[in-house]
């Protein structure tokens, strides 16, 4: 008697390896590692305030490296560039199309060379769009580690060199990676309302949710930036109204988030304001440190019709070698008036389609993106090029898709058989 030819599996009682599981596994690390390699990408190398200072060349360099590594690896999950249509991106090209045009004006390599990049951005997005709107909400996912990994690397900086870490007129930057108390306050920032936002949807366990939110709140705290506060607590409250009539921890949250903060207005109002004020007069505050100043050079810089409406190309956002921090003056800057005008398509874009989408997590996540990020803009570069903020937005378009269909399985499970079912077959 001849027997079938069973597959028999070297431990008794093992599972076979799934090919669709592993095919799964392999595809969501390699496109977490693009995503990471995307943000990484739009921390800017700053020499002088990190423990290993690189030269500016080499550390500018291992920065830029990381977009074209991350073009290769999504081309690697991507391989036939399918695509799927979106507005975000569609606008975000004519943004581009304006720098190229610019460009192709002005002629300078450094403007060129920012230009390129954009475009290898826009292209790296396009190709992760097949897994947007997945019923996971693996960018979601993906993009809260990529925070909380640089949020550890700003509490490591603090136990091996609180000296560096704190030199930056005494607040937090991280220092393994050279990262600036703004920038660390903006991870902190949307690290903490989308952990909170999560668990208000009780996808993230109490216990996780509140060490990860008092964690990230003290490195915002840390990095004094005002920016980030109340961005954290404007599209909290935006998020947690889209929310409020159909989840009763939202409601319970928000009440006890406003008893506590009129006990603190009450009971430490000295300590805030003094918080606030940064040690600043009124002048610093009046000028938004300054900011004001670097806005007037921008609107006085003599101008042609052509450079008002196109701008001067993409530069590193600064004029005289001094930072502009404004997304809108930026944008006049380097795009002109079309580039503001595309600007405000983008946001606009975002808010008013959460606005009619059905209320829930995905609604409220968008909301809580969206307001942030609009109100970051008035004092933080923006989506006139490469920056975490146009990650941020493409995160929150990424959620009003529809989820990609789910692939069936290409091959049946393979059966299992302990050595008692083995031997009974046996002639």
């Amino acid at each position: 008697m001849t027997l079938p030819a069973f597959p028999v599996l070297r431990y008794p009682g093992a599972v076979p390896p799934d090919p669709v599981a592993a095919r799964e596994r392999s595809l969501r690390r390699r496109v977490g590692l693009v995503w990471a390699l995307l943000l990484f990408n739009t921390m800017t190398y700053t020499p002088g305030i990190g423990v290993l200072d690189f030269p500016s060349k080499i550390g500018k360099g291992i920065a830029q490296g990381s977009l074209p590594v991350a073009l290769l690896l999504a081309l690697s999950v991507n391989p036939k560039l399918k695509v799927r249509p979106n507005v975000l991106l569609c606008v975000e090209g004519l943004l581009l199309l304006d720098a190229l045009i610019t460009a192709l004006q002005v002629h300078k390599f450094g403007t060129m060379y920012r230009t390129f990049r954009l475009a290898e951005y826009v292209v790296a997005l396009w190709l992760l769009t097949p897994w947007w709107g997945r019923r996971d909400m693996m960018l979601v996912w993906c993009h809260l580690r990529c925070l909380y990994v640089a949020l550890a690397s700003a509490f490591i900086g603090i136990v091996i060199s609180p000296h560096h870490a704190f030199a930056y007129g005494g607040r937090l930057s991280a220092v393994l990676w050279p990262i600036l108390p703004t920038q660390l306050a903006q991870y902190a920032a949307i690290a903490a309302g989308l952990t909170i936002i999560l668990w208000f949807a009780r996808l993230m366990s109490g216990r996780t949710a509140a060490v990860g939110v008092a964690f990230a709140v003290a490195i915002l705290l840390l990095s004094h930036t005002r920016t980030a506060l109340i961005g954290l607590v404007a599209g909290l409250l935006v998020a947690g109204i889209s929310l409020f009539l159909i989840n009763a921890r939202v409601r319970k949250f928000l009440a006890t988030i406003a008893a506590v903060a009129t006990v603190a207005v009450i009971a430490a109002a000295g300590v805030l304001t003094t918080w606030l004020a940064r040690g600043q007069g009124m002048q610093g505050l009046t000028s938004l440190t300054g900011r004001t100043t670097f806005w007037s050079a921008v609107l006085n810089l003599p101008r042609t019709r052509f450079e008002e409406l196109f701008g001067f190309g993409l530069t590193n956002a600064s004029i005289n070698g001094l930072p502009i921090d404004s997304n809108w003056l930026s944008a006049y800057l380097q795009e002109g008036l079309i580039g503001v005008g595309i600007c405000v398509t983008l946001y606009s874009f975002v808010l008013v389609a959460a606005f009619f989408r059905s209320t829930g997590i995905r609604r409220a996540i968008v909301l809580f993106l969206g307001t942030y990020c609009l109100l970051a803009s008035f004092t933080e570069d923006g989506v006139s090029g490469v920056s975490p903020y146009l990650l941020n937005l493409v995160l929150a378009v990424s959620l009003f898709m529809a989820g990609p269909a789910r692939p069936a399985s290409s091959a049946a499970p393979v059966p299992t058989f302990t050595p008692e079912e083995l031997a009974a077959v046996q002639p």
